[in-house]
C-alpha cells in the first residue's frame, strides 16, 4: 500500500524524511516540495507539502494530512480538491492537529468526525504553560534594545542558559532589523561569544533552509524569525520568546504552536515560553487557557 504524510511547509518535509528513513529502512521513502529533487522517484511513502498533491489522483491507500488548521491547506480551496482526488477510493484519511479550526471541533463535539486526543508529549511531562510578561513601552523600545528592558533581563536570567533560544517577531521587517542591534547586545553581555551564533529568518529568505540546518546543528545560538517556525519543526532543548504577542499575526493558534516548541526532548522537557506584550489579549489568555486544559485532561 501506498502511504503519502501531506504537511504545510518544506520545513517540516525535510525534516521528517531523515528520520521516517532511520524508522523504516527497509522502505522506499520519497520527499516532495518546491526544488526538491526527488520528483522522479516512485515510492511507497511519500512525503510532500499539500501543493504536492496536485500531481496525483486516485494514488493513495492512506493519507495523512499534518497540521490540518494550517495555511495553506485551509485557506485554499485547491488543496482539499487535491487531496480529495489523490486518494483511492478505499483510502483512509487522516488529519492531525494540536489547534483544531471551529469547523473540526463542530463536527467532533457532533459525533460527525472520529477523533483520537493525545494530551501528552511522548515523555509524559506536561506542556510548558507560557508566561506574561508587560513591556509598556515594547513598540518604542524594542527596536533600539537595551539590557534594562524586560526581555535582556529575562534573557540574562533564565534558568538554564544552555538552551538555544527561539526569538518570534510578528513581521519581516522587525526581525531584519532587529537583527544587528540584538547580536550587539548579546554580544556585549556575552549571550553569545561570536556574531555568526546569531541570526534571521523568514519565508522568502533565501538561505531559510541553511539557516535552520545551522540551527538543528546548534552552529547557531539564537534565531529571529517570523511565525515560518510557528509549527512542524522540533528543536532538542530551547527557550521560545515571543515579542510583541499582542500583535494580530499571533492568534490563539499560533500562540499555542509557537509555546509548542518548547520543552519537546525527554532530556529537557521544560523550556520556557514568554510572551512579552504591552497589554493582554483575548489570544493570549485563550492560549494559556487551552495549554492548561490540555494539561489538566494529560492529568497534571
Amino acid at each position: 500500500m501506498r502511504i503519502c504524510l501531506a504537511t504545510p511547509r518544506a520545513d517540516v518535509v525535510r525534516e521528517l524524511k531523515p528520520r521516517l528513513e532511520k524508522a523504516f529502512q527497509d522502505i522506499p521513502i520519497q520527499a516532495l516540495y518546491g526544488g526538491s529533487k526527488d520528483k522522479h522517484k516512485h515510492a511507497q511513502l511519500l512525503i510532500a507539502t499539500t501543493h504536492q498533491l496536485l500531481r496525483y489522483e486516485d494514488a493513495f491507500d492512506v493519507m495523512v494530512i499534518d497540521e490540518v488548521d494550517a495555511f495553506p491547506f485551509h485557506a485554499d480551496p485547491a488543496l482539499p480538491f487535491a487531496e480529495k482526488r489523490s486518494r483511492k477510493s478505499t483510502c483512509t484519511t487522516i488529519y492531525l492537529t494540536a489547534t483544531p479550526r471551529e469547523v473540526l471541533k463542530t463536527k467532533i463535539l457532533r459525533d460527525k468526525l472520529a477523533h483520537v486526543f493525545v494530551p501528552v508529549r511522548y515523555h509524559g511531562h506536561p506542556l510548558p504553560v507560557p508566561q506574561l510578561k508587560m513591556w509598556l513601552a515594547l513598540n518604542k523600545e524594542l527596536p533600539k534594545q537595551n539590557a534594562s528592558n524586560p526581555l535582556f533581563r529575562w534573557l540574562l536570567n533564565r534558568r538554564n542558559p544552555e538552551r538555544q533560544l527561539l526569538l518570534f517577531l510578528p513581521t519581516v521587517e522587525l526581525t531584519n532589523q532587529l537583527k544587528t542591534p540584538f547580536t550587539n547586545l548579546m554580544l556585549e553581555h556575552k549571550l553569545i561569544n561570536h556574531p555568526d551564533e546569531l541570526d534571521a529568518v523568514h519565508a522568502a529568505d533565501p538561505d531559510r533552509e541553511a539557516k535552520v540546518m545551522s540551527f538543528r546543528d546548534k552552529k547557531l545560538k539564537v534565531i529571529l524569525t517570523t511565525t515560518i517556525l510557528e509549527r512542524g519543526v522540533t528543536f532538542p532543548s530551547v527557550d521560545v520568546a515571543i515579542l510583541d504577542a499582542g500583535h494580530d499575526v499571533f492568534d490563539e493558534a499560533a500562540l499555542v504552536q509557537i509555546a509548542g516548541r518548547a520543552g519537546r526532548n525527554a532530556n529537557d522537557p521544560t523550556g520556557e515560553v514568554m510572551f512579552f506584550h504591552d497589554g493582554k489579549t483575548e489570544a493570549m489568555l485563550a492560549a494559556i487557557y487551552s495549554i492548561k486544559q490540555m494539561n489538566k485532561r494529560g492529568g497534571f
